[in-house]
């Protein structure tokens, strides 16, 4: 039997028990530049592996590859934004936070510039090792004032971001969520709001279980609900997708709700969404015991992705596990 190999950049993980959508960026991103014509793209020599063919090939005039230059593209981003345009911008989260960190802090936030940053390989979504993954992306990205910070669970949020990205204000920093891509919320009901939660499942009821997640952890928290459901473990999802403003009052009420909490999350355990959750408690003065399933401390090897999502316990089998472990 062959073993599993590490994803090549143009693949996407595979997808199992769900529709997808392909490129659900670039769905929304086109229906936003139909009636925006202030709305540019640019990449950093990235465009294949963002799911910028479309719009390059119906908006050329309207596109810009800068090369390998990170700080370049948030640069000349700026530049346009303070000609009157909307600047969307695509890279790999590492490089537009770890290399271009000064620029999207001074260059754009500082001033609320219209540039809107869409970041893939967002922690363990890629094999490539610490050199590709941004596992602590959102940590840095929120600590900057101005910034809004979004981690989209599924296609359906992700081409509805990719959308109202141009009438948001200001800077957007943006986990992307590329090539075929789970459909976990039905687009015809679920409506992505800035700085709104989402609660799934037994909502304003005295629940076992309340899962906190943020990004595509959310299809995983649903699924582990249910499996602690069908074992007679009442259980819920609180859906964050925004980071910064988060959701404080949202994630409070249904903390009230449930009598332990387990964050979920795509990121290193520090200065991500467990953080946000336990500093809102505390502010708040709502004891609840809390268990943290997130990426830890350290740089994380190469290697294929259901290899790395086990091992670092991000798989719906190992959250269940976890969490049978510690309700026991």
């Amino acid at each position: 039997m062959l073993e599993a190999q590490t994803l090549a950049m143009s693949e996407s993980e595979a997808i199992v028990g769900r529709p997808s959508v392909r490129a659900p960026f670039s769905v929304g991103m086109m229906k936003a530049a139909e009636t925006h014509p202030e709305l540019v793209l640019l990449t950093a020599d990235l465009g294949k592996y963002t799911d910028t063919a479309d719009f390059r090939a119906r908006h050329g005039e309207r596109f810009f590859n800068v090369g390998m230059a990170e700080q370049a593209l948030v640069t000349a981003a700026a530049g346009l934004s303070k000609v009157g345009k909307v600047a969307y911008c695509t890279t790999y989260g590492t490089f537009a936070t770890r290399r271009a960190y000064d620029f999207l802090a001074i260059a754009c936030a500082h001033s609320n510039e219209r540039v809107k940053m869409f970041a893939g390989n967002p922690g363990l979504t890629t094999g490539y090792g610490g050199t590709h993954q941004a596992t602590e992306d959102l940590a840095l990205m929120r600590s900057i004032p101005n910034m809004t910070v979004i981690d989209p669970c599924d296609a359906t949020e992700m081409a509805q971001i990719a959308q109202m990205a141009v009438d948001m204000p200001g800077t957007l920093y943006c986990r992307l969520l590329r090539a075929n891509v789970a459909q976990v919320f039905d687009p015809s009901t679920h409506r992505f709001q800035v700085g709104k939660g989402h609660v799934i499942g037994d909502a304003g009821k005295d629940v076992d279980v309340g899962f906190v997640s943020t990004g595509f952890m959310t299809e995983r928290a649903i699924d582990a609900a249910e499996y602690f459901r069908q074992g007679s473990v009442s259980a819920s999802v609180f859906h964050s997708a925004t980071i910064k403003p988060f959701d404080v009052d949202g994630l409070l009420a249904f903390a009230a709700s449930a009598r332990r909490l387990v964050v979920v999350e795509n990121h290193v355990a520090i200065g991500g969404l467990a953080t946000l959750v336990i500093d809102a408690l505390q502010e708040a003065g709502l004891a609840r015991k809390l268990l943290k399933i997130a990426i830890p401390d350290r740089f994380i090897e190469c290697g294929s992705l259901p290899y790395l999502q086990d091992r670092y316990g991000l798989t719906t089998a190992r959250i269940c596990e976890r969490v049978a472990a510690w309700i026991q």
